[in-house]
């Protein structure tokens, strides 16, 4: 069975009869599947609101931090994030709390198509929205009320064994083969503990990272593992997204990078766009399959 298979999956019907019993305020004259992916299931309520529904239990501490704290996390962010407006509580047709928000403009990177020259772009406010989130004054708010790194994203001794891993993964399945020696994965797994912290998001990838029509960065959703972590944990975007000319636009925009955030930040762009895709291969999404697979022949670019 797949990690990614749901416990519980809101169709239309559910969906419909979940808000309507919930938020009789709300008149739902349309509503689409907009999305899914491993731990939530998003409907468009009248092509402005997206409500998620969690689809696995393992997401629901994820869920219930993301409405205590995001409202209050948005306001010093200098990009657009989710910001629960109606709660939606646990009920004997749907027993997961799960929440709706104003939908934010802008596709997933995986499907934004963007050129060399967008990639670049992207950097300096890639890079002002990392700093913003890492800002001591922001730990200094959150941080008390956040778990300590809840999936172990800055553990190297136990990343770099899993990178390996998900990478013999897909080159068994022919998605991908490598060409060149990863010598830097000896390196990153002798790293030792850090004690860098700040707040994160936890799982910045392509799917959670958001570019409307001009290519602008437009908004960072799905905070479900958000916790207190070595800020090297939300650095993936610097190797899978962004070209290496953009990198250094990037690093001016956010601050210096030493050579273990960068190190950490690396193994863990090659494992997620692993993972995603093996994930878009097995759901047959073949636009996100195709962007994994370039993002992670671009994280080993140097």
């Amino acid at each position: 069975m797949p990690e990614w298979d749901p416990e519980a999956v809101v169709d239309e019907a559910l969906a419909r009869v979940l808000l309507a019993d919930q938020f009789p305020e709300l008149t739902v004259e349309r509503l689409r599947l907009l999305a899914e992916g491993w731990d939530n299931t998003v409907w468009l309520v009248n092509d402005r609101l997206v409500f998620r529904f969690p689809r696995r239990a393992i997401a629901l501490p994820g869920v219930e931090r993301e409405i205590a704290i995001l409202p209050s996390l948005a306001t010093r962010l200098p990009v657009a994030v989710p910001v629960p407006d109606f709660i939606g509580r646990p009920t004997d047709a749907y027993p997961w709390p799960f929440f709706g928000a104003q939908l934010i403009p802008g596709n997933e990177l995986a499907g934004a198509s963007l050129t060399d020259a967008a990639r670049a772009a992207l950097a300096p406010a890639l890079g002002r929205f990392l700093r913003a989130l890492h800002a001591p004054a922001v730990l200094d708010a959150f941080g008390d009320g956040l778990p300590e790194d809840p999936n172990r994203r800055a553990d190297m001794a136990l990343r770099v064994p899993m990178t390996r891993r998900r990478l013999a993964e897909v080159e068994e399945h022919g998605l991908w083969r490598q060409s060149g020696a990863l010598a830097w994965l000896e390196a990153a797994e002798a790293l030792p503990p850090s004690s860098h912290r700040a707040v994160t998001h936890g799982d910045l990838h392509l799917r959670h990272l958001l570019a409307d029509e001009t290519g602008r960065l437009s908004g960072v959703i799905d905070w479900g593992d958000m916790g207190r972590s070595d800020p090297a944990i939300d650095l993936p975007a610097y190797w899978f997204a962004l070209p290496p000319d953009a990198r250094p636009a990037f690093e001016a925009a956010y601050g210096p990078l030493d050579q273990a955030a960068l190190l950490r930040a690396r193994v863990l762009a090659v494992f997620l766009c692993g993972a995603l895709a093996l994930y878009a291969a097995s759901e047959r999404m073949a636009n996100l399959e195709r962007e994994a697979v370039t993002s992670l022949e671009r994280s080993l670019r140097d």
